[in-house]
């Protein structure tokens, strides 16, 4: 099997929808990015010494500001090449502009907001050829974070109510980027209760691979599989493969669901998980010497 070349970030921080109290959510974790060095993770990762990054901020309804507080960011971290891909509709994904802006590249950055927007934008354009083609076969490397992460999966999360997640019909599922293969990803995933949400997602489809991201926290991708957690939160791995009763298909909407034998896994800084062989592996311990 020929797996992929490039790197994904996916991360589950706070973003925006737009609103005035998410702009202040966006500030503040800015400074959250640099303490915990996720954004310093990611440009790590970049094999160029003065690399080129793009960010996307189609899923966002607040697009230039969300765009300058990253080419900001990334700049503190010794990345002064950023662009914005100002792209708001299917017709701005044809440009030419952009297109060669994104085979220029050495790096993506999608930001938060709404995922159905990625997935309806970019869906079956040349631009996702593109995308897909650099991570297969290149060092390219693709970030996401809040919705931008979330629609890196192959089966995307695009709407649910996490107080009655628990009943058949309330989450909302649709294809995503396709990035990720066997995999369902939801972020907030701690802050906003979301443990129900992508328990059902994973009960509609037990061959997939549940992955909740905590804010301030993320996974990078090698090989198209093996997921290494980084951060200060949890990432939480749900596996439906040993699932037995499940009543999802049999019951009616609006009713709960009930589902035996799901496996979970708590994931922390350092951990990895095996997609392919659903493995876990515990990051090594290091104690610090008593005084």
């Amino acid at each position: 099997m020929n797996y992929p070349q490039g790197i994904l970030v996916a991360v589950g921080g706070a973003e925006d929808k737009g609103t005035d109290l998410e702009k202040g959510i966006l500030q503040r974790n800015r400074l959250n990015f640099f303490e915990l060095g996720i954004l310093k993770n990611i440009v790590s990762l970049i094999e160029d010494k003065e690399p080129r990054v793009e960010v996307i901020t189609t899923a966002s309804q607040i697009p230039d500001e969300v765009a300058q507080n990253y080419i900001d960011a990334f700049q503190k971290l010794g990345c002064t090449n950023v662009g914005h891909l100002r792209i708001r509709n299917r017709e701005d994904v044809a440009l030419p502009d952009n297109l060669a802006r994104l085979k220029a590249c050495n790096c993506i950055m999608f930001s938060g907001g709404n995922q159905l927007r990625l997935s309806s934008i970019f869906g079956g354009t040349q631009f996702l050829d593109i995308l897909k083609y650099r991570y297969q076969n290149e060092h390219f490397l693709i970030a996401g974070t809040s919705a931008g992460a979330m629609a890196m999966s192959n089966t995307m999360i695009y709407e649910g109510n996490a107080a009655i997640a628990n009943l058949k019909g309330e989450v909302k599922i649709t294809t995503g980027l396709g990035l990720i293969h066997d995999a369902i990803i939801d972020t907030h995933f701690d802050k906003r209760g979301r443990f129900n949400r992508l328990a059902q997602g994973v009960a509609a489809q037990p061959g997939a691979i549940g992955i909740g991201l905590g804010e301030d926290t993320g996974i990078v991708v090698t090989n198209g599989h093996e997921l290494k957690a980084i951060g200060s939160g949890s990432v939480v791995i749900i596996d439906g493969r040993n699932i037995e009763y499940n009543n999802i298909a049999d019951i009616r909407f609006g009713q709960p669901i009930s589902v035996e034998n799901i496996i979970v896994h708590i994931m922390s800084k350092g951990d990895v998980y095996n997609l392919e062989t659903r493995k876990f592996v515990g990051a090594e311990i290091v104690y610090d010497e008593e005084d």
